[in-house]
């Protein structure tokens, strides 16, 4: 009887032993030939373990890059895609890049820096001056989800002021919108979004 200790450490377990085997079975031939004919019908089978695989772009790659990982990369066979070598396997990634330049305000985010440098570029007119006030209606809805205290008006165009380096400026007959109606309607988006929530919520009354 052979027990699981006695045997040969699998380097992909989910395909399962019988697949290791196949793979063994194939190195054992001289015949070219005939080790690409059983290296194909061990693919198609491979693919049949692993069908969540066909949701993976190139899956063929990938189950070909796996049968040379299984065989040590001693398996000699044509294949369709290029050989990988050891090497792959204890390449590190490269480490990801990230945005060195800082957010000014972390609650306002970065794309609204970006926005706001954009709208600086604009010329002068009515559709700026719509366009900062929209803006600065979002930095304002933006601080009160992060800072439920009162927030003025005059501190939102301070702020945004300091984000656009001077550029942006409210006119002064805008009003924003009312904080109580800002807080309002953050708190109902966050109670119609628990589940269940509709069927308490009181609906409109129909007229015959």
């Amino acid at each position: 009887m052979e027990y699981n200790t006695s045997r040969s450490k699998m380097t992909i377990s989910e395909y399962g032993r019988n697949i290791h085997k196949m793979i063994e079975y194939i190195m054992s031939f001289e015949d070219r030939d005939k080790r690409n004919q059983l290296a194909q019908a061990t693919i198609n089978v491979m693919g049949q373990l692993n069908p969540h695989l066909r949701d993976v772009n190139d899956f063929k790659h990938k189950l070909w890059d796996h049968l040379f990982i299984m065989s040590n990369f001693k398996l000699d066979v044509d294949s369709p895609y290029p050989i990988p070598s050891p090497e792959t396997l204890s390449r590190k990634p490269e480490p990801l890049q990230y945005a060195s330049d800082k957010v000014t305000f972390k609650h306002y985010g970065r794309h609204i820096e970006r926005i706001i440098e954009k709208a600086c570029e604009l010329e002068d007119g009515h559709m700026k001056d719509s366009l900062v006030q929209l803006i600065a209606n979002h930095l304002k809805k933006s601080y009160l989800t992060w800072n439920r205290e009162d927030v003025t008006d005059e501190e939102i165009a301070e702020h945004l002021a300091i984000l656009s380096g001077g550029r942006l400026s409210l006119q002064k007959d805008v009003k924003l919108h009312e904080t109580d109606d800002i807080l309002s309607k953050n708190k109902k988006k966050k109670y119609q979004g628990k589940p269940g929530s509709n069927k308490n919520y009181p609906q409109k009354s129909r007229k015959n």
